[in-house]
């Protein structure tokens, strides 16, 4: 423990390029949270799966545990060729000190760049580039993480929500159907919400709907 608390009181230069290497560390991992968030397939799969129980009605079911835990082990499932290069080419030399921070971080960007720039359209893109007055860049590794990130983000909240759109037009039909039918017979106190749920409910499991969100999911990336 006094080694540790030494190394951030030296003055000695070595010391103290540990040191801002350590901090550096660990506000990467702080960042976590949001490399996770906003580098990966996450968002997607997060925002179609809630867009499949809102459009269901069935309030907290599946619960939000469950519903994040898939979409995580549906991102790793994703990531992984990604996550595995970012390891063999990046880390693992880190480690063994064959190569430097600053070069570990270069080949770690590499593998995510190419994930992100696959999935991001050229007119989000383009949105940063030119608000930044960049020029034009000659291949996907030229594009800074900084305009690369939010142009990502928003290309992916793009199609959730085109995937979200197909998702609540066939529940949408039941509940006008159901609606109308009330309506018909007279029974405008009736909520059609209780009168659909099961209709969608059946309907979503004869089709085996989880199959074919996580398919749609999966075939996208």
């Amino acid at each position: 423990m006094n080694e540790f608390i030494n190394m951030f009181s030296d003055s000695d230069p070595a010391s103290v390029a540990t040191s801002v290497k350590l901090l550096l560390l660990l506000t990467v991992l702080s960042l976590a949270p949001s490399i996770l968030i906003l580098m990966t397939s996450f968002t997607r799969i997060i925002i179609v799966l809630s867009f499949v129980r809102t459009s269901l009605a069935t309030q907290s079911m599946p619960p939000n545990q469950v519903l994040i835990g898939l979409a995580l082990f549906l991102t790793f499932f994703i990531m992984a060729p990604t996550f595995n290069e970012v390891n063999e080419e990046a880390l693992q030399p880190l480690f063994d000190e064959e190569i430097s921070l600053d070069e570990a971080y270069d080949r770690a960007s590499a593998p995510m760049k190419d994930f992100m720039a696959a999935h991001t359209r050229q007119k989000d893109l383009a949105l940063f580039m030119n608000y930044a007055e960049m020029e034009k860049p000659e291949t996907v590794q030229d594009i800074p993480m900084t305009t690369l990130v939010p142009a990502y983000t928003i290309s992916e909240l793009k199609t959730a929500f085109q995937m979200g759109f197909m998702i609540f037009v066939p529940f949408l039909i039941i509940d006008m159907a159901v609606a109308s039918v009330l309506m018909s017979m007279g029974m405008m106190m009736l909520p059609p919400v209780m009168i659909s749920l099961p209709f969608k409910i059946l309907l979503f499991v004869l089709v085996d709907g989880w199959y074919l969100i996580t398919h749609s999911l999966l075939e996208g990336f």
